[in-house]
């Protein structure tokens, strides 16, 4: 009954994505963790963490905050805080739970009423964020990776769980882990379906996953949330979210590992091992659903919806391999291509964390992206993304770490006249590995106009990290 009761409580903090512990940290091991009985094969580890960013940004032109036009801002907020929490409840079951808030401004991201803060206590208010569930799966070992008693590692192993669960499909990055980014932040459209219909990258569904040799798998058959987005009627139809009823999701990603062998209890993905583990893997993935998205064509006095499916395809390359010796350098590589089918001429934009709203009164040239510092995010096309970082050597046997870092962005969509690059480019100060660390990025972000490339703005960053 004690037993019990201490689970309930660890329950009712929620939790934020667990990875392995302790990378670039001598310190932290096996992190929180309240065992259950006296062998040790029960027990509940948690984990909690916040992410502040600090802002110096370019407006998109035509952009106002709080009903004043602006052409630049600086802001500090919250980009993640959260909770994470896993139970072994035996050998072979296990409990994943993760709630926490995401994306708050001094004037967005709050709820309805939450305060007069930003725009008089509507959607876009800045006070009082909605905690919310991120995971909420259970699982269970059908062939475990470890036998027992033995601990020898098997050549095949399988789980299978239920629940909205994180194992998803397509690439590395859709998995991945949000406390060990290379850069500042994902590039967001390696979450493709987010927030449409998907609850922040999750989804219903159900999963199989672990390996067969050196090949890691995971697969998911999906329930979608909802999308009912109504499309505008044109000659040249635009199709946009809306899977009516909803029709299953299925997918999958394999990653082949040519050397270290890289800890799949949870799906977070590692964005860079700060010279820990010698990685380098190949990967593929695909993610289909039928009928996902509609278009309105006006043919003669007619207006025809059809209907469309979604389908991605990835795939990528990973590579994290120490050198230097006693220094214990590493370089960090990463590259994938996002092949995109959404229908004709699907196309979305993003702005993290985006104070901005429309300034009705502006005149001049907007961009098509909108507000704020919304930029082209993904669409029917094609996408490359690179990224590659330098852990450099240790200073005087400090505990601090600096690791540089760049990033390149190619968007070959049907909607825009012309591929669009982008890039980002910054550094790590790793007081204590992922574990509290300082990041600062530029980001360079597109003007779209008529389609096509009108000059790029700025956005600079400072990220404070700590997770326990």
């Amino acid at each position: 009954m004690r037993r019990l009761s201490i689970l309930i409580v660890l329950l009712c903090f929620n939790a934020a994505p667990l990875t392995l512990l302790g990378q670039g940290s001598d310190i932290f091991k096996d992190g929180l963790r309240v065992r259950l009985n006296d062998q040790d094969d029960a027990f509940v580890r948690f984990l909690l963490w916040n992410q502040i960013w600090a802002r110096y940004l370019e407006t998109n032109p035509g952009t106002q905050v709080n009903g004043t036009p602006v052409n630049s801002m600086f802001d500090i907020g919250i980009r993640r805080a959260r909770l994470l929490m896993y139970a072994q409840v035996s050998p072979r079951y296990r409990i994943i739970f993760h709630a926490g808030i995401n994306n708050q401004t001094f004037a967005t991201g709050g709820v309805p009423n939450g305060g007069v803060t930003g725009n008089g206590g509507d959607f876009t208010s800045g006070k009082k964020p909605q905690v919310f569930v991120h995971d909420a799966w259970n699982e269970y070992d059908i062939v475990p990776e470890v036998k027992q008693p033995d601990g020898r590692i098997q050549p095949f192993s399988l789980t299978a769980g239920v629940g909205l669960h994180y194992w998803n499909s397509v690439s590395r990055m859709t998995n991945g882990s949000t406390v060990n980014f290379l850069a500042i932040d994902a590039p967001i459209f390696n979450w493709f379906t987010i927030e449409q219909s998907d609850q922040f990258a999750r989804q219903f569904g159900l999963f199989l996953k672990g390996r067969v040799g050196r090949l890691d798998y995971r697969m998911h058959l999906n329930k979608p949330f909802a999308t009912n987005a109504e499309p505008v009627a044109s000659a040249r139809p635009v199709a946009v979210d809306n899977n009516g009823a909803g029709k299953a999701a299925y997918g999958g990603y394999f990653m082949y590992q040519f050397m270290d062998l890289e800890n799949n209890l949870m799906p977070y993905t590692v964005g860079t091992y700060l010279g820990t583990q010698r990685v380098f893997n190949i990967g593929a993935g695909i993610y289909s659903q039928q009928a996902g998205t509609r278009s309105a064509v006006v043919q003669s006095t007619d207006t025809i919806i059809q209907q469309h499916d979604i389908r991605v395809l990835g795939l990528d390359v990973f590579a994290d391999l120490p050198f230097g010796g006693e220094k214990n350098m590493a370089v960090t590589a990463y590259s994938v291509l996002y092949l995109h089918d959404w229908g004709p001429r699907y196309f979305r934009t993003v702005g993290i964390m985006n104070p901005g709203a429309p300034d009705p009164e502006f005149t001049g040239q907007r961009s098509e992206t909108g507000a704020g510092n919304a930029r082209p995010m993904l669409g029917t096309g094609n996408i490359w993304y690179t990224q590659a970082g330098l852990l450099l050597p240790k200073w005087n046997n400090s505990k601090v770490r600096y690791q540089p870092f760049v990033a390149y962005t190619m968007q070959d969509l049907e909607a825009l006249e012309e591929p669009m690059g982008s890039f980002d480019a910054g550094f790590n100060i790793l007081l204590d590995g992922h574990h509290a660390k300082l990041t600062f990025q530029y980001r360079d972000r597109p003007m779209v106009v008529g389609g096509k490339s009108a000059g790029t703005l700025g956005e600079f960053i400072l990220q404070a990290q700590v997770y326990l």
